[in-house]
């Protein structure tokens, strides 16, 4: 039986909102738990952001011709390019074990629940932050490094604001529901 309630959107939206969880899907997500989704309460799992940042920053600094503005900006984007990729672009879970109960969810989204401000959000919405301010400063506040720093720091954070939850861009999408 076709979801009559479910999201309505034309091929010309531009930005949608995900409808909530049918009572079907809240039982499903129930059933099991998420572990897409909870490694990242786990023991290093925050630390391992600090890790992939210094390993970007170092070789970046081993490429030869790379200044050191280039190379902070390079990391920048780098990691705020990963983890948009890994928290807000990829939907579902990559293993099948909940039986597509998160199929229509980010992993934003999944994690502690959907629950917004809990520690792990606050640190990976902190983050993204300071790599900002820590590469801006490092690239003596040039415009023009700024300007990319900046953008790319709006496109990571954003999506992670209370206000923008369950929110879709289609602009790239290729779904037409």
């Amino acid at each position: 039986m076709p979801d009559t309630k479910g999201r309505r959107r034309r091929s010309s939206s531009l930005i949608y909102l995900e409808p909530p969880e049918s009572l079907e899907q809240r039982s499903d997500q129930a059933a099991l738990p998420n572990l897409n989704a909870n490694w990242v309460n786990s023991k290093g799992a925050w630390s391992i952001h600090i890790v992939i940042i210094i390993c970007f920053k170092i070789f970046y600094d081993t490429v030869p011709g790379v200044s050191q503005e280039t190379s902070w900006t390079l990391t920048n984007i780098s990691y705020m390019a990963g983890s948009y990729l890994m928290f807000h672009w990829v939907q579902g879970i990559p293993f099948e074990f909940n039986a597509g109960a998160y199929d229509n969810l980010n992993m934003w989204e999944q994690m502690d629940n959907g629950d917004q401000y809990t520690p792990t959000k606050k640190f990976l919405l902190a983050v993204p932050i300071a790599l900002f301010l820590l590469s801006t400063h490092y690239t003596h506040y040039d415009l023009t490094y700024f300007t990319v720093n900046c953008l790319a720091v709006l496109a990571v954070v954003i999506p992670k604001l209370p206000s923008t939850h369950r929110m879709r861009f289609g602009l790239f999408s290729s779904q037409d529901d």
